[in-house]
């Protein structure tokens, strides 16, 4: 088979067989067709480069002004490809898994105040059935923590509005409850009721929970607009993604006093170690409230 054979089979065992989302999946696409187009740039085979050759697209990558984040996760996806290709083919060629990762910083999550985090949810209009809808998906990313591919995934049956829960499915076709504040079911009965009703009219029976103007599922591009939207209505002076909804949501917690392990339970992480990068947030906030407070700080 051609390269294009070999990544179409690859992609379709990370969806199938891994249970990876679209979203993760097109990432993946998007870093082996960059490779791809080096190796033809090069007039090399991508399936059989030649012995040093990955090194030279790394190379490329950063001399193209790449961040290291970006070439290690490059780099990943390549040693997953030729993983995959050595179990099909029986070959055993992965260069990519002779090459170190860059060293990556570990950067701090960027979080809202609970201030911020309140001006943003009380910006969309709710006397229209946009405004219902947006003003629900913003209290539920923030009172659930789920990303926002979790988020647009939610059917009608997902949600127990009785019990205050959510149904979703993580990475890895992990499923999970969520938690819904009063608040969060207060807004949804009130789209379910007023909003989703007038969207829905506009197209095809839908099972989705948060439709667009034209009666269709929302996705995740569009979530990412509508957040982006509501920061700027808010002035809150700063890049606010869905992302940053669940961050907020888990250092919210832990700043209330919530258990580690509990968090991570609630956002599906799969190891602890991923949730403690939250710890150092917490705690950056509590020198800084000392250093602000403490007279001989």
């Amino acid at each position: 088979m051609d390269w294009d054979d070999w990544q179409d089979e690859y992609l379709g065992y990370l969806a199938q067989d891994r249970g990876y989302s679209q979203h993760t999946v097109a990432s993946y696409q998007d870093d082996l067709q960059d490779y791809a187009a080096f190796c033809r740039e090069q007039g090399v085979n991508p399936v059989s480069p030649p012995q040093g050759f990955l090194r030279a697209y790394l190379a490329n990558l950063n001399e193209r002004g790449y961040a290291r984040r970006t070439i290690a996760r490059r780099l990943a996806a390549l040693r997953s490809f030729f993983r995959f290709l050595e179990q099909a083919t029986g070959k055993s060629e992965n260069q990519a898994q002779q090459i170190r990762s860059p060293k990556l910083g570990r950067t701090l999550p960027i979080f809202l105040s609970e201030d911020q985090v309140e001006a943003l949810l009380q910006a969309p209009d709710t006397r229209t059935p946009l405004g219902l809808r947006d003003a629900a998906l913003l209290e539920v990313l923030y009172a659930t923590g789920a990303r926002v591919g979790e988020l647009v995934a939610l059917n009608l049956e997902d949600v127990n509005l009785a019990v205050g829960c959510a149904r979703v499915l993580g990475k890895g076709r992990r499923e999970r409850i969520v938690l819904l504040g009063g608040r969060a079911v207060d807004l949804l009965k009130r789209y379910l009721s007023a909003g989703r009703p007038e969207l829905a009219k506009n197209g095809a029976p839908e099972p989705a929970l948060f439709l667009s103007r034209l009666g269709r599922r929302l996705t995740v591009r569009q979530v990412r607009r509508l957040v982006a939207k509501y920061s700027e209505a808010a002035a809150l002076n700063l890049h606010v993604s869905p992302h940053t909804l669940r961050h907020t949501f888990a250092t919210h917690l832990l700043e209330h006093g919530a258990d580690l392990r509990s968090v991570q339970e609630l956002l599906g992480h799969a190891s602890l170690s991923t949730t403690q990068i939250y710890t150092h947030v917490t705690r950056r906030r509590l020198y800084s409230e000392y250093r602000a407070a403490h007279p001989r700080a």
